[in-house]
């Protein structure tokens, strides 16, 4: 998925550690909420997606940098997605779907459908571009799309990566759990990792109430799917909302208090140390990076290969607005600079 927003407000970095001073604490550890807001996806028959991370308020949750939730939407209303090859750098993409299906086209020559239950990891490393395209037999759209952030060390590798998993369900007293990235209540994704990462999809019942071992050294952030009545820590985390809780938890409570199932997404990781300077779709670490990465791009550049095999709603090669590939943007003529998270607290003072 591409991002169309290019502020150097939204450019990151971390300290990470723990939740800000305006967390809520009903007896348990304290919660940050995080509200979405709306960003278009896509041109006249936009998709509205709901982004939580970056924002102001917070930037990353361990390497996790970028979550955008969609839908349901009717693809017979909103047109699908119809996102023409585009590019990245310094990053690995997660495509998690509860609903739907999108082909997915990339320079390193894989081609593959994603599914529901399903997870699609691409790492882009120095370079690669792809293509994301609901497909025609699909009447809905909803999921996520989420972002991590390579470390310096991984970052300039050549390899274009690409992994496909799926997990098995794992069920619980209140619910069940499909674990997509890292390890959580006994299951473990095979899939490899840069820095220590979690991601997972849970399912609550209604009344159900789990208290789950979590990994101490990770900040957390539990995106709500469905459910109107979900409880972290006895904090209420409002549906497209997410709660943030910091470092140091061995254990957290997450409760359905509805009459409905609750469907959440997970996410968790130590928190990352490094510095990185977030514009459109590349990661780097400077200016002068960006830069490069955007002239390579309008230039046609080896860095990121080429999509062969791309058939968006336009027909072979095009996408419904006639775009063989999503030029870049104009750079802001100021130099970009990172921002960080806020500091971290040492309690919750209320």
């Amino acid at each position: 998925m591409t991002n169309t927003e290019t502020r150097p407000d939204t450019l990151v970095c971390s300290d990470g550690g723990l939740p800000g001073p305006l967390a809520a604490c009903e007896g348990g550890v304290p919660v940050e909420t995080i509200t979405a807001r709306s960003v278009p996806l896509g041109g006249p028959r936009a998709i509205a997606v709901r982004r939580t991370l970056p924002q102001r308020q917070r930037s990353l949750i361990g390497a996790w940098c970028f979550v955008d939730h969609f839908g349901p939407h009717d693809v017979a209303a909103t047109g699908g997605m119809d996102v023409a090859p585009h590019p990245h750098t310094g990053l690995q993409t997660v495509s998690w779907l509860f609903d739907g299906a999108i082909a997915h086209n990339d320079s390193g020559g894989n081609a593959v459908t994603i599914l529901p239950g399903q997870m699609n990891l691409m790492t882009a490393g120095a370079g690669i571009c792809h293509s994301e395209t609901s497909t025609p037999d699909a009447a809905r759209l909803h999921g996520v799309q989420l972002w991590v952030a390579l470390p310096d060390e991984v970052r300039h590798r050549p390899e274009r990566g690409f992994e496909h998993y799926v997990p098995e369900p794992f069920e619980f007293d209140a619910g069940s759990a499909l674990v997509f990235l890292g390890s959580l209540l006994g299951s473990r994704s095979p899939v490899r990792m840069y820095t220590p990462l979690l991601g997972a999809e849970l399912r609550l019942r209604p009344g159900g109430v789990l208290d789950l071992p979590v990994d101490p050294e990770f900040e957390h952030g539990l995106l709500v799917d469905t459910g109107e009545h979900v409880t972290l820590e006895g904090v209420h985390v409002p549906k497209d909302a997410m709660g943030y809780t910091g470092v140091g938890a061995q254990a957290l409570r997450l409760a359905n208090e509805g009459d409905q199932p609750a469907r959440l997404v997970l996410l968790g990781g130590a928190p990352f140390g490094e510095e990185v300077l977030m514009w459109w779709n590349f990661l780097g670490r400077t200016t002068e990076e960006i830069r490069r990465y955007r002239e390579e791009w309008q230039n046609h550049g080896e860095r990121f290969g080429r999509v062969e095999g791309y058939v968006g709603h336009g027909g072979p090669g095009r996408n419904r607005e006639g775009m063989s590939r999503i030029p870049a943007p104009e750079l802001p003529p100021v130099q970009m600079r990172p921002r960080k998270n806020p500091p971290p607290h040492a309690q919750f003072d209320g």
